[in-house]
């Protein structure tokens, strides 16, 4: 063809120059949820966030993040995840025992990662913690097992303390079985244990009016998700009757209260989100072992000690990985 019948044919538009288009990436969902309030979630997770970062993913940047709470009311769970799954996001991330069974029941193909402090292969999440079977994987914490430790802690502060109450949230998937490790442990320890049902706010008030009237010496409560939420209430009511208790996460300790004894919770949200990255990535659950615990933290609050009038003996101030003046 010559060249100008070829520019006559471009400018009547009966040629046309092809056009590649270049499909931009989509930007992946990860449906967050969890039993706990947000504000009882705050630093577990920014540490899933800093996880998360390692791999490469940043929020509001190339991931979103869709975030569920029941705020302590494990009933709602199912419908928080199931909301998650009809927006048929990348990964279910689940934070607690009561969400990881949730996510389970909700889905069978979206990948699933989740921190539990109870044994998954005895929740039923997954079937094996070297090689998890299924579309699961996550984090096994240490936590629902740590009762006979904290109650040997706590001892310490009042080694003559007749009555030691143990309030325990039943309505919870290992409620049973912590209530079941405490009296093999207070037996073991010719510990006198009051034992305290709360799982819901009435109950713990009820709890504590126990409490006031059998006149216990010190506080246990059970690792729950409802306590984490009524972080404040529990806290205040011992600083209130100048009673020493222990909990689970130091979270507690920060707000005001005497001990906590954990696995690090820290380690464990970075790793969740370390995981939640690579599943992002392309890795399979069948691929990703359970990650168990093999960090644990004991924080004392020294101010809170002095305000109860309590000398923490130089043993336990040994024992402490942190303690807050």
């Amino acid at each position: 063809m010559k060249r100008r019948a070829f520019i006559s044919l471009l400018g009547n538009g009966m040629v046309a120059l092809p056009f590649v288009a270049h499909a931009q990436p989509s930007t992946p969902t990860i449906g967050y949820f969890s039993g706990r309030s947000a504000e009882s979630e705050g630093l577990y997770k920014e540490a899933f966030h800093r996880g998360l970062g390692e791999i490469g993913y940043r929020e509001h940047r190339n991931v979103a993040i869709e975030y569920r709470f029941s705020e302590g009311q494990d009933a709602r769970l199912p419908g928080l995840a199931a909301d998650l799954v009809h927006q048929r996001v990348a990964v279910l991330v689940a934070t607690d025992a009561p969400s990881a069974l949730a996510a389970q029941a909700a889905t069978s193909t979206i990948p699933i990662v989740f921190s539990t402090g109870s044994d998954p292969v005895k929740l039923g999440v997954v079937e094996s913690l070297n090689r998890p079977t299924g579309n699961a994987t996550g984090i096994f914490t240490f936590v629902t097992d740590l009762g006979p430790k904290r109650l040997q802690l706590l001892r310490e502060v009042v080694p003559h303390g007749k009555l030691v109450a143990f309030i325990v949230n039943m309505n919870t998937v290992n409620g049973p079985a912590q209530l079941d490790q405490m009296k093999a442990a207070a037996k073991e320890m010719d510990q006198q244990i009051l034992i305290l049902r709360a799982g819901n706010e009435a109950g713990l008030n009820e709890a504590f009016a126990a409490v006031l009237e059998q006149k216990a010496a010190a506080i246990l409560y059970s690792a729950s998700v409802f306590f984490q939420v009524m972080r404040n209430q529990v806290v205040n009511f011992a600083a209130q009757h100048s009673i020493p208790a222990i909990y689970e996460w130091p979270e507690f300790v920060t707000s005001g209260g005497l001990m906590s004894y954990s696995s690090n919770r820290s380690e464990a949200g970075r790793q969740l989100g370390i995981y939640t990255g690579q599943i992002l990535n392309g890795a399979k659950p069948v691929d990703l072992p359970i990650i168990q615990s093999t960090k644990f933290e004991f924080v004392i609050n020294l101010k809170t000690a002095k305000a109860l009038g309590i000398k923490i003996s130089d043993n336990l101030l040994s024992l402490a990985d942190r303690t807050i003046e």
